[in-house]
């Protein structure tokens, strides 16, 4: 099988690298160390599995892997973590990703977990997914939008702008996003959502 391997600790990746390609059944095709290049080796080169960290520069692991689901792409994706957050495995599943692995594993175990997917299986490590149980997104798809420009620091009449909406309407919703994730401050709101992985 053909994998790619993004990560954007170069050193880890590298030995992720070394160590899957002693395989004999696995071809490390290209190396990656932000979600754009990920994508540009995923589009130009005969790919079967993506193995992408959750956080990297320019696009995260699930950018990417939320990009080659609607495009349809044939490449399947492993997303490698150290993260146990909700919102992570939710945006995951919805991404309809194959592997959700713990980046500490041994990469016996990564290279066991890519046969597995290449075969057609899907491999969740239960290290991961039990934060699943706890932190489910309470925000509407509105709301999260609303928090990402807010995120990036526009005005209330900025949003309104963007979103085609009344100050009004948006104020409300900042207001709804705060009782929900009991923030007392906008500021506040962003962070309780980043470190949730709802953002």
């Amino acid at each position: 099988m053909k994998i790619i391997i993004a990560e954007d600790q170069g050193m880890l990746r590298g030995a992720i690298s070394r160590l899957l390609g002693m395989e004999d059944d696995i071809e490390v095709v290209g190396e990656a160390d932000d979600g754009e290049e990920a994508l540009a080796l995923i589009r130009g080169r005969e790919v079967d599995i993506a193995v992408l960290d959750i956080e990297m520069p320019l696009r995260s692991g699930l950018e990417v892997a939320e990009i080659l689901r609607a495009e349809g792409h044939p490449c399947k994706v492993a997303i490698v973590t150290t993260f146990a957050r909700g919102g992570y495995y939710q945006r995951a599943v919805q991404a309809d990703v194959q592997g959700y692995l713990l980046k500490e594993a041994p990469v016996t175990e990564l290279a066991k977990a890519l046969r597995k997917i290449h075969a057609g299986g899907r491999v969740f490590s239960p290290h991961l997914t039990f934060a699943m149980r706890e932190d489910t997104n309470p925000l509407t798809p509105r709301e999260t939008e609303v928090l990402t420009y807010l995120k990036r620091g526009h005005t209330v009449a900025e949003i309104s702008r963007l979103l085609y909406l009344s100050p009004a309407t948006v104020r409300n919703y900042i207001s709804e996003i705060l009782q929900k994730l009991e923030a007392k401050t906008r500021i506040d709101a962003v962070a309780i959502a980043e470190n949730k992985g709802w953002l």
